[in-house]
């Protein structure tokens, strides 16, 4: 999970630029830790329109920035959560307006998946073992049941998965 940058791109195949250009299109706001949003913040931006498929997404939806450290969030349409995270995207998730979606966001995932927050989880699974790293899911971290909703095998070797989280009551 941790700097894809380093290790991702030989496995990049436009079957996975499909899948990402579809996880993309099919959010209608994203949340994002405070270094996946700098990461972005200095990439979109600069691209032209529809690069990739995903360009005016990324700069024109709404977009959460959860960081206690973050000067500014001044990209287009950036809203800072600096407090109160949890009862923060609670709220967030009763309002109107469809999909949120996580990418990358370590810690913020760990946390919003203790609290019951995330009700799926999809993932692209590559063939290669860094041995070291930030893990999705962390020693002692809350229990969950998930139940697959979809699953994909590319040629490449890579394995999407999309799981349904099960919410106990």
């Amino acid at each position: 999970m941790e700097a894809p940058d380093t290790w991702q791109f030989p496995f990049q195949t436009e079957e996975m630029g499909a899948i990402t250009e579809r996880q993309t299109n099919d959010t209608d706001a994203f949340l994002l830790g405070r270094v996946t949003y700098e990461v972005f913040a200095g990439f979109w931006p600069t691209m032209k329109h529809n690069e990739f498929g995903v360009a005016d997404k990324y700069n024109n939806a709404p977009k959460y920035v959860v960081s206690t450290t973050l000067q500014k969030a001044d990209w287009n349409n950036s809203t800072q959560i600096k407090s109160n995270v949890i009862e923060e995207i609670r709220k967030l998730k009763q309002q109107p307006g469809g999909k949120i979606g996580i990418i990358g966001s370590a810690k913020l995932v760990h946390s919003l998946l203790e609290a019951g927050l995330i009700d799926e989880v999809q993932v692209l699974v590559h063939p290669i073992v860094l041995g070291k790293g930030v893990r999705l899911f962390v020693d002692g971290g809350h229990p969950s049941s998930m139940k697959l909703a979809d699953s994909k095998i590319l040629p490449n070797g890579v394995v999407y998965l999309s799981y349904q989280i099960v919410h106990q009551a």
